[in-house]
């Protein structure tokens, strides 16, 4: 240019577009920084930027500038909304030459690229559909690198960890655009691959512990399956899967099967409904001859997705314990405790298993406890005794009081495990604290409340000795379950237990306060910022430790005036989410403790203790509902305002306005408005994770609608109940999940048999029935067994609730049931159908036609032979009341 040449002097071409090279990575590397300081101040700008990316991008050769050029890109991502046309059409353009641009760069430095990928995240998650139109070349690219095993394994995982994403946030698109196939064909053989000569898989391993959170291309190909399972509809990915799977199977190469058995397990989750009804028993006959496999790899993936059935897939799966018992008994029997690895998923596979026994355990707890407490004795490994003290707990949750025998040794080895504060015995000093609380929950009353009070001085004591949150966590929970057994135990130390729950609450530990948005954020390892945390902290201009104090004075004394504000202070920092949800709960325990210990001695003093406690304790509960960002805190959170509210009734609803505060947090989750639903909460959890706490957060806000309705009259609760109704009604849809058509009709059932005991239910019941009574017919004739039984049960309760009111649709459902009952082979339903008939009876006899009841009962005769003790008992039930009426 002639401007340039009196500065540039005689310098020759070459060298001149050197230095303007140079000089232009500097100027990208600048413009990166800067931009990604603060995004939004740049948006008046997004055009010329998006503009002058296009062109850089275009220089293919120049990496380093691409590669700056793609960051200032990801950091601008979120801030381009479709509301700028301009800007959105530019982004939207790049695309094509982006995806070059990194395959080149893949060539140049495989990190830069790695972290340069991370500009799809960003556009996916972003609100604007700037990548739909280049979907189908964005999979190809990403199927290109994680296929190239010359490329690093920190590119391929990125490359796999975009096509999860994508397939989470746009399966439609996946499937539409025909691109299921060739993922499973790039995926599969990625899972399946035999490592190296002389290595192995992370999680096969000697030394591994079985938690093994691997970063293999391996690891992030099983996850692109467990995404398709739970984000893919499993008619249309079962037809292309299973043949992939079954050649897995049938091959002669072990990690080939090892990838068939791991594909199995992660399907169980997403796809259970599809494999309980449809394919359980050919997928335990596969997984069941995997644990008899010459090779331990197998053996090893064989036991996980046992693991996996026994966890997502019951309680069809319990049925097979007959097989399956003897199977995991011998092979327990048979470990090598140096692999331990391999010993962690046997155990994994043997707790889920048997969580769901109940009664049929007891034929297998001799063998059992012979076992786990031979295992407790007979070793040094660690690890290998925490499995065992775990699986006790797993044992004591089935098996209940049958335990009783086996109590006193199981003790005698717990004691030492938790007496012993050295670091290197704190995880299995924990899983005792777990397992000794289940005890308390299970073995029964009379057996555990003489170490109740022996128990809760253990755990103050713990938390005096060791600072340490996961610890801090099984001790609250261990105080819960003693309140449920022994509450006075806890009368002497409610003050120092108190203070130990809300300085959990309370704790700074792990947190800093952003300066520039007030939010709170995790520190990482380094502490050269901590004088300046410290004088953030002290800029509120208060004492935190007096800010305790003060919260056990309101509970200790019980004359503070403001609870609501020191239950929105509960909020005020966020200690490891375990902890908060454990606290939570002892919240709720010692409400219910407390109002057992007014019941037993109801004097004025500790009916006024119980509402200054729920006055302090529900407003907390509701505003964490609302504001808190952890979907599992605010799980235990309902769960543990519905048992308040289950035991304490109406004096739980005392306070002016607090039902109807109830009442809009259980709409709000059901409406998906709360801040854990909005996508900003769980940030560490993957999908499967996430998929699985949105649908249990909404089963435990519906099941405090029955709830609200057996705590105050109908008529109280009528307008709150009629909001909430069609929220509960629309999950009942045929499109639905069998899980939520479930849930639908079983709140349905469960909301009118609370109407059947509260003063105005006859009348509530009567004007619900027009609504409801479609829905539970139709659930009558579903194809899933535990639909129909809800349904079923759903219809007797709502003619007992409603009585004669709905006595004119009594022909209509007696000639459902008859035809129900002449196909119909689930005991379940057959039960329910019983009681159903025994309802109609009692509410208004003169709407059944009597004669037909004893027909009923012949038919149902031949069908519950089986188990008469069981079922003999309804039918009796049914001709009595016939019987009476005719006499």
């Amino acid at each position: 240019h002639p401007l340039l040449c009196p500065v540039l002097g005689d310098l020759d071409k070459h060298t001149v577009l050197f230095r303007f090279r140079e000089r232009f990575k500097l100027s990208s590397y600048s413009s990166c920084k800067v931009v990604d300081s603060n995004p939004e101040a740049f948006k008046p700008h997004y055009k010329q930027l998006l503009q002058l990316f296009g062109n850089v991008l275009q220089d293919v050769t120049n990496t380093t500038a691409s590669y700056y050029c793609i960051l200032t890109l990801t950091a601008i991502t979120s801030y381009t909304g479709t509301e700028e046309m301009v800007s959105f059409n530019l982004m939207r353009s790049l695309i094509p030459r982006l995806i070059i641009a990194l395959k080149h760069l893949i060539q140049a430095d495989q990190n830069q690229a790695a972290e340069a990928m991370e500009v799809f995240d960003e556009l996916l998650e972003s609100e604007v559909s700037v990548l739909v139109p280049h979907i189908a070349e964005l999979v190809r690219f990403c199927l290109e690198v994680s296929s190239d095993v010359s490329l690093s394994d920190s590119l391929r995982v990125k490359a796999l960890s975009c096509i999860a994403l994508l397939i989470r946030l746009k399966s439609k698109a996946v499937l539409k655009q025909n691109l299921l196939a060739p993922i499973l064909q790039v995926v599969f053989p990625i899972m399946s691959a035999t490592p190296p000569p002389g290595e192995e898989d992370p999680e096969d391993e000697e030394n591994s512990d079985g938690n093994n959170d691997s970063e293999s291309p391996k690891h992030f190909a099983t996850q692109v399956i467990d995404t398709m399972a739970l984000h893919m509809p499993p008619e249309k990915l079962f037809k292309q899967l299973m043949p992939l799977t079954q050649a897995c199977l049938a091959s002669e190469n072990p990690y080939e099967r090892k990838g068939g058995l791991l594909c199995l397990a992660v399907l169980a989750e997403g796809c259970a409904d599809h494999i309980r009804t449809k394919m359980l028993s050919s997928v335990l006959q596969t997984v069941c001859r995997s644990l008899s496999d010459s090779n331990q790899v197998v053996r090893s993936a064989g036991l996980f997705a046992l693991g996996q059935f026994s966890e997502h897939l019951q309680p069809d799966v319990s049925k097979y314990h007959t097989e399956l018992m003897p199977l995991l008994l011998g092979y327990m029997s048979s470990l090598n405790e140096a692999k331990i690895g391999h010993v962690t998923k046997a155990f994994y596979a043997l707790e889920n298993f048997l969580e769901n026994l109940d009664d049929d355990i007891e034929s297998y707890l001799p063998t059992l406890m012979e076992t786990m407490l031979s295992a407790l004795h007979n070793t040094d490994n660690l690890k290998l005794k925490e499995l065992a003290v775990s699986a006790i707990g797993a044992i004591a949750n089935a098996a209940k009081e049958m335990l009783v025998p086996y109590f006193p040794p199981i003790i005698e080895s717990l004691k030492g495990f938790l007496t012993d504060i050295q670091e290197e015995m704190r995880s299995l000093q924990t899983q005792a604290l777990d397992t000794l609380s289940v005890l308390a929950r299970t073995i029964g009353k009379d057996v555990f409340s003489p170490l109740a009070a022996e128990c809760v001085q253990l755990g103050l004591k713990l938390t005096d000795a060791v600072d340490d949150p996961d610890l801090r966590r099984c001790t609250y929970s261990l105080f819960s379950a003693v309140s449920t057994v022994s509450p006075e135990s806890l009368i002497p130390h409610l003050t120092a237990i108190t203070t130990l729950m809300l300085m959990s609450l309370k704790s700074t530990e792990g947190v800093t306060v952003s300066t520039y948005d007030k939010q709170f954020v995790l520190l990482d390892d380094d502490d050269d910022d901590d004088e300046e945390e410290d004088s953030v902290l002290e800029e509120d201009g208060e004492n935190e430790v007096d800010n305790v104090a003060g919260y056990v004075s309101l509970v200790e004394n019980a004359y503070i005036d403001e609870k609501e504000d020191a239950s929105s202070a509960f909020l005020l920092f966020f200690p490891h989410e375990d902890v908060r949800k454990a606290a939570f709960g002892a919240m709720g325990q010692f409400c219910r403790a407390q109002h057992k210990v007014w019941q037993e001695n109801p004097t004025e003093a500790n009916h006024k203790a119980l509402h200054k406690l729920l006055e302090v304790v529900l407003p907390c509960f509701l505003q964490v509902v609302k504001q808190e960002h952890e979907r599992q805190v605010v799980m235990g959170v309902l769960e543990a305002m519905n048992a308040i509210i289950k035991s304490c009734q109406g004096e739980a609803l005392h306070t002016p306005g607090r039902l109807e505060e109830i009442s809009h947090a259980i709409r709000d989750v059901l409406k998906k408005k709360t801040v854990c639903q909005d996508g900003g909460g769980d940030e560490a959890d993957d999908d499967e994770q996430q998929a699985e706490y949105d649908a249990m957060l909404q089963e435990f806000a519906g099941e405090g609608i029955p709830i609200l309705a057996s705590a105050v009259p109908a008529e109280t609760f009528y307008t709150h109940l009629n909001d909430l109704l069609p929220f509960i009604m629309n999950k009942a849809k045929p499109s639905c999940t069998v899980a939520d058509r479930s849930f639908s009709v079983g709140t349905l059932a469960e909301t009118l048999h609370s109407l059947v005991s509260v003063a105005g239910g006859r009348a509530v019941a009567g004007r619900l029935s027009n609504r409801l009574l479609p829905v539970l017919v139709a659930g009558v004739k579903d194809s899933d067994a535990e639909v129909r039984n809800n349904s079923v049960y759903g219809l007797g309760v709502l003619a007992q609730a409603a009585g004669p009111i709905v006595s004119t649709d009594y022909p209509m459902m007696l000639s459902l049931f008859s035809n129900l009952l002449s196909k119909e082979s689930d005991r379940r339903v057959i039960d329910n159908l019983c009681a159903a008939l025994c309802r109609m009876i009692m509410s208004h006899t003169e709407g059944v036609p009597l004669e037909q009841v004893l027909i009923y009962g012949l038919i149902s005769v031949n069908v519950i032979s089986w188990s008469p003790e069981k079922y003999f008992p309804l039918f009796l039930q049914s001709i009595q009341l016939t019987v009476n009426f005719w006499t």
